[in-house]
């Protein structure tokens, strides 16, 4: 049996030492990522997204709980995983073709040069460039050059998109998903737009106030989610766990888990991926969906 890319349970973080000072990142989080999956990492600002890829890469360590990786601890896996961070940290004084040396003098047995050179390819980057002088696209084309480069087992990925324009976004996808394809490559992308993910990702981690919100493979989650339309007057919600709703007039909408046959008279429609993770942002007191619950 295959050990799971990334695997925690009682997961928390905190920064901070002083009483009445100390912040939790992440608390009592547990999932599951299966390997060879592409997983969209999702949540607002200070959910804990950026944390979680840390521990995963181990550049931190939990405050509390455990987390694994690719079967091991995160610092045994971490010459297995590649990683890149928000920021894109590179050393500026490095040109583009010194930085690409580097990542293949560091990863002698699993370097690829042909996936680094294909990433560079279509960036207009010259070599010769000092990275102090790339752009934030240009920098973000780099970094993903030398995390592709080392041919990962697991690739993190940090808000990957965000410096990208639309074509440059359209083309990194089509990366990953090659990456995947080839070698079975686990990704785990943190992003704040869905719409972006919820083509080339088949599983969905949702982080909310520093815990899981939801997580599992996303057609299992969406199946287990159904938007209705029914006369507010009749429509008794009391079977179901309800996610959201509102009435407007005489008509009541809601997006909820079915725990009995719904009426057939109800109009019923299967949300979208955004339309659920909006839900669930916006009702965080909604009860979360274990990983279990939705396989």
């Amino acid at each position: 049996m295959t050990d799971p890319a990334i695997e925690a349970t009682g997961l928390g973080k905190r920064f901070g030492r002083r009483p009445g000072r100390a912040r939790w990142a992440l608390r009592d989080c547990a999932l599951r990522l299966p390997a060879g999956r592409v997983c969209a990492v999702v949540g607002p600002n200070g959910a804990g997204k950026s944390t979680l890829l840390a521990l995963a890469a181990g550049l931190t360590t939990p405050a509390e709980g455990r987390i694994t990786v690719l079967g091991t601890d995160p610092a045994s896996a971490r010459a297995r995983v590649g990683y890149v961070a928000q920021d894109k940290p590179l050393y500026p004084q490095l040109t583009v073709a010194e930085t690409l040396r580097m990542g293949a003098d560091l990863n002698p047995a699993r370097w690829d040069a042909a996936t680094a050179e294909r990433v560079m390819a279509t960036g207009d980057l010259d070599p010769r460039s000092k990275v102090r002088s790339l752009s934030g696209g240009q920098r973000t084309r780099v970094a993903l050059a030398l995390a592709l480069g080392k041919r990962p087992e697991l690739l993190l990925l940090d808000e990957p998109m965000a410096d990208l324009d639309p074509l440059a976004r359209h083309e990194l996808m089509g990366t990953l998903m090659a990456q995947t394809a080839q070698y079975g490559t686990t990704i785990a992308m943190s992003s704040h737009v869905v719409a972006e993910l919820e083509d080339s990702c088949d599983h969905l981690l949702l982080l909310g106030g520093g815990t899981v919100r939801l997580s599992g493979e996303i057609d299992a989650l969406l199946e287990a989610h159904a938007r209705v339309s029914a006369p507010a007057d009749t429509a008794d919600l009391t079977p179901h766990t309800v996610v959201e709703s509102r009435t407007t007039g005489r008509q009541l909408t809601a997006l909820l888990r079915p725990g009995a046959p719904l009426p057939t008279h109800w109009r019923t429609s299967a949300p979208t991926l955004e339309e659920l993770v909006l839900a669930h942002l916006r009702n965080p007191e909604a009860p979360a969906l274990p990983q279990e619950a939705a396989a």
